[in-house]
């Protein structure tokens, strides 16, 4: 028996135990729509490839399972922006195009683009299949190169000719590997002599701190991180940019580990005489390594899954390749230290709260300040509730929120937002995908009205699946994380091709069939929140802030001639 070249496609990955496909259909990907259709596999239907590209980025970092964003050629170039920021973040995500003909390659054909090259540096892995009887081999090859190692992105040109073309429905299957269906990947176990290596600085340190990572989520290791703090004492912190590794319940989370967003972090990196990051890199965000963020007497400890990211952090002072996981096992055998360290960490923590709540300013008429807006967005939603938050400012008032919100108490389901490209727009798929694998928990978005404009049309995919979320938009008519930085930059203290009309968010959704509110003043915030969460509808709470200046906009425009957050 023969079958289409979609069919063999959708049967691999199904194979993989693939769960979810994102997609806008079209001409190109039928045989494998109808694969995935006869395969019992759900696909969701975009309105827009950028959309459906962060939809599977949502899924796959709630899941931690590879989703699939199905898109033809013109939809590739729109599913870019999609693919760089699940790139950014490790996130697994199998990209798949169809493609133009092979037959005729470079000839011209129909919406021909080198989509392989294209996606090479934005991913693990781009080939095109060129050999429809290869279509299972190069499948199980983009799944273990996506869920192996340094996880990442993948992608897969499937030229339509291929797609439409029959072949056997058991081709190359008297090949090894002769099962294909989705193993553990495999881990790194640490060196037993640079395990001692590293065990023995740590023993000899006073002021440690942990600072967990991507690697520690994807390797399922966030309880093992935390039990580690717990058990011997250590201030953890997580790096920005990052969905939450700890409960706002666990006592050894202190915050993120950001000079800017939350202060006593300086302290802590500043004071402390051995940082352990664990599945993280040094990045732009960590300064590369360097003073001052880490001042030359402490000992910068990365430990890491892979050799790609061992390479990265080659500024660390001793590198450890291991498994997140093997290692916190490893650390749980010290003994406890001192916990004076602790809790003075824990003090400072505390004190941080207690003056950002009362540095808030009193607005006149009732007016809405960004910080208040986020607390209070908190304040309405119950514990495991989902938060999903997108914008400039807006990310970064939301995260102090958190991070304060979590010490009196509220303890969220989990969190997601833009990652290390500071990508607008992923809010409302993030959300949407938070839905979809929480049907039971409640989901609200905070989003920038920039942020919301970059990505609105993604609303319509909640309301067609009928996965009713809330989005409040922090409305201050612009681009505000920018005017900011231009009012502080540019020499008339001007901004520039910023600002927004008054735009009706609320209305928008009441058209479209959903909940919708304006909110004008502080004391209708919590109530209109209230009631978007009973409507039982996709909903708009549209709330008039007045802009203020973050702390990590303030702290990296302190001078005009500093043009980037960098």
């Amino acid at each position: 028996m023969k079958i289409r070249g979609g069919m063999l496609l959708a049967r691999a990955l199904q194979e993989k135990g693939v769960s979810q496909v994102f997609t806008l259909s079209g001409g190109f990907c039928n045989p494998a729509l109808e694969g995935f259709m006869e395969c019992g596999i759900p696909v969701i239907n975009a309105p827009h490839e950028q959309v459906a590209g962060h939809l599977a980025d949502g899924h796959t970092r709630i899941t931690r399972q590879p989703a699939v964003c199905l898109v033809g050629p013109e939809g590739f170039a729109n599913a870019i922006p999609a693919m760089m920021e699940a790139w950014g973040e490790r996130s697994p995500v199998i990209f798949i195009t169809g493609s133009s003909t092979l037959k005729r390659q470079g000839s011209g054909g129909f919406k021909e683009i080198d989509d392989v090259a294209i996606a090479a540096p934005l991913t693990k892995y781009s080939v095109s299949i060129t050999d429809g009887e290869r279509i299972s081999e190069c499948v199980d090859r983009a799944w273990k190169v996506a869920t192996g190692g340094y996880l990442g992105a993948v992608h897969l040109s499937v030229p339509v000719d291929i797609m439409f073309s029959s072949f056997e429905e058991d081709a190359m299957r008297d090949e090894r590997p002769y099962d294909r269906s989705a193993k553990p990947p495999p881990r790194a176990w640490p060196c037993p002599e640079d395990l001692s290596t590293v065990l023995d600085l740590i023993k000899q340190a006073n002021r440690p701190i942990l600072i967990g990572g991507h690697g520690v989520w994807w390797s399922h290791a966030e309880k093992k991180l935390e039990d580690v703090g717990q058990l011997l004492g250590i201030p953890v912190f997580n790096v920005p940019y990052h969905q939450k590794l700890l409960g706002e319940e666990c006592e050894s989370y202190m915050g993120l580990a950001d000079i800017h967003q939350y202060a006593p972090s300086k302290f802590a990196l500043h004071e402390s005489d051995a940082v352990i990051m664990v599945g993280t890199r040094l990045d732009n965000q960590m300064n590369f390594g360097n003073a001052p963020f880490f001042p030359v007497s402490t000992q910068v400890i990365c430990v890491n899954g892979s050799h790609e990211e061992i390479e990265f952090n080659r500024s660390a002072d001793h590198v450890l390749l291991s498994d997140p996981g093997a290692f916190l096992d490893a650390l749980k055998t010290l003994s406890p230290f001192e916990r004076q360290w602790f809790d003075i960490n824990r003090q400072k923590r505390g004190e941080w709260v207690e003056q950002t709540i009362a540095d808030i300013p009193q607005l006149e008429d009732g007016k809405v300040h960004p910080l208040q807006l986020a607390l209070d967005v908190q304040e309405a939603m119950n514990d495991d509730d989902w938060l999903v938050i997108d914008g400039g400012n807006t990310h970064f008032w939301s995260e102090i929120a958190v991070n304060i919100a979590g010490w009196k108490g509220r303890k969220l389901g989990n969190i997601l937002h833009p990652g290390t490209f500071s990508m607008l727009g992923v809010g409302v798929p993030f959300a949407t995908a938070a839905k979809l694998t929480h049907p039971d928990s409640q989901v609200v978005v905070i989003s920038g009205d920039g942020a919301f404009l970059s990505g609105g049309s993604s609303i319509e995919a909640a309301f067609q699946e009928a996965l009713p979320i809330v989005v409040v938009i922090d409305n201050n008519g612009g681009l505000d994380c920018i005017s900011q930085q231009q009012e502080r930059l540019f020499a008339n203290r001007r901004h520039f091709a910023t600002d927004f009309r008054d735009i009706p968010f609320h209305t928008m959704f009441e058209g479209l069939g959903g909940h919708g509110e304006l909110v004008e003043t502080r004391d209708q915030v919590i109530p209109a929140i209230q009631r978007a969460l009973a409507s039982g509808k996709t909903a708009c709470v549209n709330v008039k802030t007045v802009g203020h200046i973050s702390p990590i906009v303030l702290a990296t425009t302190s001078k005009r001639d500093k043009a980037s957050i960098e």
